[in-house]
């Protein structure tokens, strides 16, 4: 590794497979990134706790302690950036890997390329944050910027990092209408991915949370054919 890189945000790569490791590694270093490599979820671990690594690209299928285990692992402790990936086929994987908070995903067979430009994008996402000492409200449920609190009439709600993004950015535009697609764009930081499973995911899961009843939602509202909006 070189110079270059020093200052640069270090990516923590995990996969059993040295062939896909090599390649990822190569297409980040040249886009200027510092990377770790780990086989398993016990080495990742330890890396994770050692050097505090800016990113983490995560295979779901590891030998020992599986990807979705990681996971939780990572998330009981840290709010680091976290992308999966995902074989063909696994959607329930899928599914849990962004109930748990990984912020996106990338499914095998995927352009090393456009892994890249994810990490990218996520990582920007997370170095802008939100405005600072500004706060939201819609019904009983307010967003403050500075700290990311989330409260709903007073109690203290539990978001991830992805999930606090997507509310306050549709709180900051009420009673307009955004697709997958732009959603997508807005807050994970690139144009329409393959698959926008993960915008219905997590509208799902913020319902879960801020909604008196999350199958007859109030404010976070689908408008069919079109996307979501949130009332207020």
């Amino acid at each position: 590794m070189g110079d270059d890189t020093t200052g640069s945000p270090t990516v923590l790569v995990v996969d059993d497979e040295p062939i896909v490791r090599e390649v990822v590694v190569s297409y980040l270093r040249r886009d200027g990134y510092r990377t770790l490599e780990a086989a398993d979820g016990r080495r990742a671990q330890e890396l994770i706790e050692q050097a505090s690594p800016s990113l983490v690209v995560l295979d779901l299928l590891l030998p020992g302690m599986d990807g979705l285990s990681l996971a939780r692992w990572i998330r009981a402790r840290s709010d680091v950036p976290l992308i999966m990936l995902t074989a063909r086929g696994e959607e329930a994987d899928r599914i849990v890997g962004l109930e748990l908070g990984a912020d996106d995903y990338v499914t095998k067979p995927f352009s090393p390329r456009e892994l890249s430009v994810r990490v990218r994008a996520v990582l920007r996402r997370a170095a802008q944050g939100t405005p600072a000492h500004e706060s939201l409200r819609f019904g009983d449920v307010e967003l403050q910027a500075a700290t990311r609190d989330v409260r709903k009439d007073g109690r203290e709600l539990h978001l991830t990092a992805k999930e606090f993004d997507l509310l306050w950015f549709l709180a900051s535009h009420p009673r307009q209408v955004f697709s997958r697609d732009q959603l997508m764009e807005h807050v994970w930081g690139y144009s329409a991915a393959f698959d926008t499973g993960t915008v219905t995911v997590h509208v799902r899961r913020l319902r879960g949370k801020v909604e008196d009843d999350p199958s007859s939602p109030v404010h976070l509202q689908t408008v069919w054919g079109v996307g979501y909006r949130l009332a207020t």
